[in-house]
């Protein structure tokens, strides 16, 4: 049965205790993510997230296993597929059994790869690989592997119902694509072309562009290429700077449309829209935050603020991803053994307070859970994202996006 996480009055006052001040029996999670760079501030954000899940949904709470307590440490692999090698094998030295990672499919596929190797070669050191945000269908798909758990919706699944909304809007007649030249971003146009295709053949892709990520400093370009193409709704897997710098130049060019996305809140992108994006900005994603989902959710969230009143709650399947580690460990009875926390976390069922159960599919290891479309407004909003009056409020929920699909994951087990 899974530990009953409470959400209290204790919680906040043990946040004064931090991450980094833990018992002699702590259970060590690596975060690799940039912390420096283009985007530091969307892998500082993601690692404040990290350490305040840990601290107010577990070590605030008695820890795991009658007192362990959850460490994070964070690790820069600066959006670098090599230097997050070198960070994983730092942190396995370090005795770190559990990594969380989501910045970059590139990077995320570079991890899986690294993991499965060493936990061949290395059954004494074994390691899991906690997905939280790399959504590149293929990590779930052909390149699955035991040691790897992925938490948000894949990329297949988010634009599955990205699509559904724009199918149903007879006013979109031209559709403009474009992303970040990697493994996601192709795989978001892969996936815009075949849903738009099968839902609505009338519509017409008039551009599919991939552009460098995170060295474009003027996207004057592309916006103009899109403004030029009479597109009526703009597509894009866009994060962190990349989707600032695209956002902003293709609305100041003139743009009056609705932009579909994937990552266009918080970590400063919606303080840097402003006013301009209201409207104009749809993101497609899990999680509830406006309005907030349940009690427990605004609880957790006014206690974030409490301790960092300049952040946001932009990924809400962070906290997922702790709570459910944390009930896998206690149905094996240990977090030494991998093996037996992976065997716990396959077919898991976990009541998030963001609204929606979650279901980690046991064949793949995708979590099935609500995938809901937002808008970036400031009406409504009880929660608004850096330090502005703008945040994100659901429009459109699909109840357990894709949980009769098919995957071609051929999942060895050890």
């Amino acid at each position: 049965m899974r530990k009953s996480i409470k959400l209290g009055m204790g919680a906040v006052l043990a946040l004064t205790v931090s991450s980094a001040a833990v018992m002699a029996d702590n259970i060590k999670i690596a975060f690799i993510d940039p912390l420096s760079g283009p985007f530091a501030s969307t892998g500082t954000n993601g690692l404040h997230q990290f350490e305040f899940a840990a601290d107010y949904m577990i070590n605030a709470n008695g820890g795991v296993l009658g007192g362990d307590t959850f460490e994070i440490i964070g690790f820069d692999n600066k959006i670098s597929p090599k230097e997050s090698l070198i960070q994983l094998q730092v942190a396995i030295d370090q005795g770190v059994r559990f990594i969380v990672q989501g910045n970059s499919s590139g990077v995320a596929n570079a991890l899986t790869e690294a993991v499965e190797k060493h936990n061949k070669r290395n059954p004494e050191s074994r390691v899991l690989f906690l997905n939280y945000a790399a959504v590149d269908p293929a990590l779930t798909n052909d390149k699955c592997n035991f040691w790897h758990f992925r938490f948000d919706a894949n990329a297949d699944i988010k634009m599955d119902a990205l699509t559904d909304v724009i199918a149903q809007d007879d006013a979109i007649k031209k559709v403009y694509i474009i992303g970040q030249d990697y493994s996601f971003g192709k795989a978001v146009a892969a996936a815009a072309v075949a849903n738009l295709t099968s839902k609505r053949p009338d519509i017409e892709i008039v551009g599919n562009e991939l552009h460098p990520i995170g060295k474009v400093k003027d996207f004057t370009p592309y916006s103009r290429k899109i403004v030029s193409s009479g597109a009526d709704a703009v597509i894009t897997g866009n994060w962190g700077s990349d989707m600032v710098g695209l956002g902003k130049s293709v609305i100041e060019n003139g743009y009056t449309g609705p932009i579909f996305t994937y990552y266009a809140a918080g970590s400063g992108i919606t303080g840097a829209f402003g006013e301009a994006g209201k409207g104009v900005i749809r993101l497609v994603g899990e999680g509830q935050i406006n309005p907030p989902a349940s009690a427990e959710a605004a609880e957790y969230y006014d206690a974030f603020l409490a301790k960092y009143p300049d952040g946001n709650i932009d990924q809400p399947r962070i906290s997922n991803t702790i709570g459910m580690l944390a009930q896998a460990i206690e149905a094996a009875g240990t977090a030494d053994d991998v093996v037996a926390v992976a065997n716990a976390l396959e077919g898991m069922e976990f009541d998030s307070i963001w609204g929606s159960k979650i279901f980690m599919r046991a064949n793949d290891h995708q979590a099935i859970q609500n995938v809901h479309i937002s808008a970036h407004t400031n009406e409504g909003v009880t929660y608004a994202y850096d330090g502005s009056e703008y945040g994100v409020v659901v429009e459109t929920t699909v109840e357990m996006a894709a949980m009769d699909s098919t995957s071609t994951c051929q999942m060895k087990r050890p």
